[in-house]
């Protein structure tokens, strides 16, 4: 399986591009290739500052549809990947967590997607996909329609409930994103948390 991290959101809210954000004295995009590069053989960056990741081991993709969002996004990282799946998380994540990751994968054997779903809703950028998907999001990305969710129907799916995610997450972390400067500071107390192992 292929190991994708999404970095072409333009993090308007931000103010300054997240995959360079320091969760502690580490940045978020050094911590997921860190992660990333323990479980993939193969990971790619999907990114339209490509200029910006050259310091990383690995494969740098530009959007081959520019502007169209985290679908587009997923649809390069599928095309350029080599194996038959692909895992997908969104670099501004900062608490993956590698059993859970693995424990995905394990699961993914005959299956087109295999995606979390916490009581809050589906989670599509942290979620495995396989090649069979590319027409059709394609489709949907010619068409301008750019829900993540839209090319699910008529693929194998697996769902992962809430009570299987909370075994492995009883802090729910590890779908937590960073957007703006406020979001920041509450990564700052809960990577002290972390630390300290005090509640996040």
């Amino acid at each position: 399986m292929t190991g994708v991290i999404l970095a072409g959101g333009r993090s308007t809210r931000m103010g300054r591009d997240k995959a360079f954000l320091k969760a502690g004295s580490e940045r978020l995009i050094d911590r997921q290739i860190r992660l990333f590069s323990a479980l993939f053989q193969e990971v790619i960056i999907v990114t339209n500052r490509p200029l910006d990741y050259l310091d990383q081991p690995a494969t740098i993709a530009s959007d081959i549809l520019p502007g169209r969002g985290a679908l587009g996004g997923i649809y390069t990282g599928l095309f350029h990947a080599t194996a038959e799946q692909a895992f997908f998380a969104a670099c501004d994540m900062p608490f993956l967590n590698r059993d859970f990751m693995a424990y995905m994968i394990e699961q993914a054997t005959g299956c087109d997607i295999v995606v979390p779903a916490p009581s809050d809703g589906l989670q599509p950028l942290h979620a495995i996909y396989s090649r069979r998907c590319l027409p059709a999001i394609r489709g949907l990305l010619e068409r301008d329609r750019l829900k993540v969710t839209g090319f699910y129907g008529g693929f194998k799916s697996l769902t992962i409930p809430p009570d299987t995610l909370h075994a492995f997450d009883p802090k729910g972390l590890m779908f937590l994103n960073i957007n703006t400067p406020a979001d920041l500071g509450h990564l700052d107390v809960l990577e002290r948390g972390q630390r300290e192992g005090e509640p996040g």
